[in-house]
C-alpha cells in the first residue's frame, strides 16, 4: 500500500482556533493544506484569510460547507440558495478545490422525506449555473443515514453518484469514510465514482460512539479500514490529499497543539 497523500487540516478538527491561528499552526508544523469551515473564514473575513492562505503556500482542499436547502415555506427555500451562491463566491475567492455540500435535514415538523430531496435536488439545480461559472466543484458529501431527520437526506454514495449523472459538470463526490464505511455497496459505488471524487475525509468509528455526530475517532481509534477505502478511492482515480476532519467533543476539549500532533499521527495511518 502507498503512503497516503499531503495532509490537509479541517478546522472543525480544531475548534477553539481562529483561521488565522490555524493557518499559523499549519505552516509551522509542516502541514501543507487546509479545508476552512465558513464561520471561521467569515470572522476572518474572507479577502484577509485568502491572502493568509496564499502568503502561507497552502493548497484549499475544501470549503465547508454549503447545501442545507430544505426548508418549511419558499422564503426558506429561497434564502438557502442566496446562502449557497455566497459560499461558492467565497470558494471561489480562497481558490478551493470544492465547496463540500450537504443534503440538509427535513424541515421542522415535517416527516416528508421524499419532499425534501426534492428540496435538495431542486437547491443543486438552482446553483449550478453559479457554480460553473465561478469554476467551484460541488462536492456532494452523503452523510450516514442516522442524520438523515437533521441533517441530511443525501444517505448513501449511490444517491450522490446519481445526482452528480443528473447535474454533470461541476458537481462532484466528498467522500468522509465515516459516513460510508458501513454500505454493503461501497465497493461497487466506489468503482461508479471514477473521476467523480473532489475530497476525501478521514476520522474513526469508535467503539463505543457515545455521540453520533460529535464523537468521531482520530483515524485508527475505531474501526473503520481506513487505508482500504483509500484504495479504492485512488483506484477510482482520486490523487489529492487526505483530509482530517474530526468532530469531536473530547478532542475539542485537548490542548490544539495535541491535537494537531494526533491528526498528524492519524493521518500517518491512513
Amino acid at each position: 500500500m502507498t503512503a497516503p497523500g499531503p495532509l490537509s487540516l479541517n478546522t472543525i478538527t480544531v475548534k477553539a482556533l481562529t483561521l488565522p491561528q490555524v493557518i499559523e499552526a499549519c505552516a509551522r508544523h509542516g502541514i501543507t493544506a487546509i479545508s476552512p469551515w465558513r464561520d471561521v473564514l467569515n470572522a476572518a473575513g474572507v479577502d484577509a484569510a485568502a491572502k493568509q492562505i496564499r502568503d502561507a503556500g497552502l493548497k484549499v482542499t475544501g470549503l465547508c460547507r454549503g447545501g442545507m436547502f430544505p426548508a418549511a415555506d419558499a422564503a426558506g427555500r429561497a434564502a438557502a440558495i442566496e446562502d449557497n451562491r455566497r459560499a461558492i463566491a467565497e470558494a471561489h475567492a480562497i481558490g478551493a478545490d470544492c465547496l463540500v455540500v450537504l443534503g440538509g435535514g427535513l424541515p421542522k415538523g415535517s416527516k416528508d422525506l421524499p419532499g425534501a430531496r426534492e428540496m435538495m435536488r431542486d437547491g443543486l439545480h438552482a446553483i449550478l449555473p453559479d457554480a460553473r461559472a465561478a469554476g467551484v466543484t460541488l462536492a456532494l458529501e452523503p452523510l450516514h443515514p442516522m442524520t438523515c431527520a437533521d441533517r441530511s437526506v443525501l444517505s448513501t454514495l449511490g444517491q450522490a453518484l446519481d445526482l452528480c449523472e443528473e447535474l454533470g459538470e461541476g458537481t462532484g463526490i466528498a467522500l468522509d469514510v465515516y459516513h460510508v464505511w458501513w454500505d454493503p455497496d461501497l465497493a461497487r459505488q466506489m468503482q461508479r465514482a471514477k473521476g467523480r471524487i473532489a475530497g476525501f475525509h478521514v476520522c474513526d468509528w469508535k467503539v463505543p460512539t457515545v455521540d453520533t455526530v460529535f464523537d468521531r475517532g482520530m483515524p485508527g481509534e475505531g474501526v473503520i479500514d481506513i487505508p482500504a477505502i483509500r484504495a479504492m478511492a485512488e483506484a477510482a482515480g482520486w490523487a489529492g490529499g487526505v483530509e482530517v476532519e474530526i468532530l469531536s467533543n473530547r478532542w475539542w476539549a485537548e490542548d490544539p497543539e495535541a491535537v494537531i500532533q494526533a491528526a498528524k499521527a492519524g493521518h500517518a495511518f491512513c
